[in-house]
């Protein structure tokens, strides 16, 4: 069964990633009661970086670096239709991101590049979706990826 989230996810031409093995020693997501904490997640698919930093800060920069927001947010979805039990119908709410940019000194479109998952999951969960977030820049991510976001999730039980 094909959740109304995949469904949109599908109209918008997107589909959730191939399944990967984490880059470190962590948990890809954690459950506490109807609350999911979901581990950070680079640009990555099918194991490989995607779009390695640092971000450009150019017109054509910032929409490179959008996408691999994007694409962190696909990964972060995988993880989350795990923790649904298969069913991203289950969101309730996103409550929270955070988001890593991995840029030069003084780039200040930290904000504009996290755009690329906050509207992603605004598509897919509506007024639901609306989250609260944190959008910085870094001077690494691992496998020097460009992105990294990480997400808190409500759902419902």
């Amino acid at each position: 069964m094909t959740s109304r989230a995949e469904e949109r996810l599908a109209k918008l031409g997107l589909e959730l990633p191939p399944d990967w093995t984490p880059r470190g020693q962590f948990l890809p997501f954690r459950r506490d009661g109807a609350t999911v904490y979901l581990s950070g997640q680079i640009c990555e698919w099918d194991g490989a970086v995607t779009h390695t930093g640092p971000a450009q800060d150019t017109p054509e920069g910032i929409k490179t670096a959008r996408k691999a927001a994007q694409i962190c947010a696909l990964n972060l979805l995988y993880r989350l239709r795990e923790a649904c039990d298969g069913d991203l119908d289950r969101v309730d709410a996103v409550l929270r991101l955070g988001g890593f940019v991995n840029c030069t000194s003084g780039f200040g479109q930290s904000p504009a590049v996290i755009n690329g998952a906050t509207e992603l999951f605004i598509a897919l969960f509506g007024e639901d979706g609306w989250h609260a977030r944190t959008a910085v820049g870094v001077s690494g991510l691992p496998g020097n990826a460009m992105v990294e976001v990480d997400a808190i999730v409500r759902l419902t039980r």
